[in-house]
């Protein structure tokens, strides 16, 4: 076997060589985007630190009655944030906050429209299939080498961490929508005289709107379990007390953080689970 392992393909190397390239030949995109990410990380942050915390709580309780109109899932949200309150996560909270909902608006901006044009042409889709595997099944600490080689240390390692692992969600799920749009109300449209445009605004997008919702769900438990590897990059949150935890194998402090997620990740499932409504 030796003559085998002698000449070995060279993946690695490979992939060292197109990092080397990328980083002193794409300094200048890799930095504007990460001051993009930072600006956007930085208004999220403010939005809901700058308030006092029971302002927060009030609105993300009303968000949850306007979406649910449920008043359980509102007083369940509300006593949710104030049992973090009560830990003293408030601000990790926040911080994790700002990594999903920024993860979520980039996901969801690039998800979405790929997803409606792999719909609409089934041979990218087929091409796109290995990529989007790749990217789900690939080692979430494999992302992280590249991002702190491109991004350093920070919350913009962990966000582009977390963007990869977490794309092929609504990618897949906005592609079934669309894709699974009965061709009978497709040819009733047409039949009536409405352009591609109007196909995909007025039938394939309102069909296809609970798999994307459902995409949005995917997007944001993925970025929460993305929390804690973020946080090994420097990327503030509650994974940073996970991580802490570990090192000191402080079982107190792990189950306390790790509760906190779970809370936090209820909570948001709870928000969006339009199939809830009454």
């Amino acid at each position: 076997m030796d003559w085998l392992t002698d000449n070995k393909i060279p993946v690695g190397k490979a992939a060292e060589a197109l990092f080397d390239w990328l980083q002193g030949h794409g300094a200048w995109f890799f930095d504007g985007l990460s001051e993009a990410m930072e600006a956007m990380i930085g208004a999220i942050l403010w939005i809901l630190q700058t308030p006092h915390p029971l302002i927060v709580v009030a609105v993300f309780a009303a968000l949850s009655w306007l979406l649910q109109r449920n008043w359980k899932i509102s007083a369940f949200v509300a006593l949710g944030f104030l049992f973090i309150i009560n830990q003293g996560y408030w601000e990790e909270t926040t911080e994790s906050l700002t990594l999903v909902l920024s993860a979520c608006v980039v996901c969801m901006a690039i998800g979405v429209p790929i997803g409606i044009a792999a719909a609409h042409r089934p041979r990218l889709y087929q091409a796109m299939r290995p990529v989007l595997d790749l990217m789900q099944t690939l080692p979430t600490f494999v992302y992280l080498i590249p991002a702190i080689v491109f991004f350093g240390i920070g919350m913009v390692p962990g966000l582009i961490a977390t963007v990869v692992f977490v794309l092929p969600a609504p990618i897949r799920l906005t592609w079934l929508g669309v894709s699974t749009t009965p061709e009978p109300l497709l040819e009733a449209a047409r039949a009536f005289g409405a352009t591609p445009s109007q196909v995909l605004a007025k039938v394939e997008l309102p069909y296809a709107i609970p798999q994307i919702m459902a995409g949005l769900n995917q997007t944001i438990m993925l970025s929460l379990s993305m929390v804690v590897i973020a946080a090994l990059v420097g990327a503030d949150g509650l994974g940073v007390p996970v991580v802490r935890a570990l090192n000191q194998v402080n079982t107190a402090l792990g189950f306390e953080s790790g509760f906190v997620i779970v809370v936090l990740a209820i909570m948001l499932d709870r928000i969006l689970n339009l199939g809830a409504k009454k």
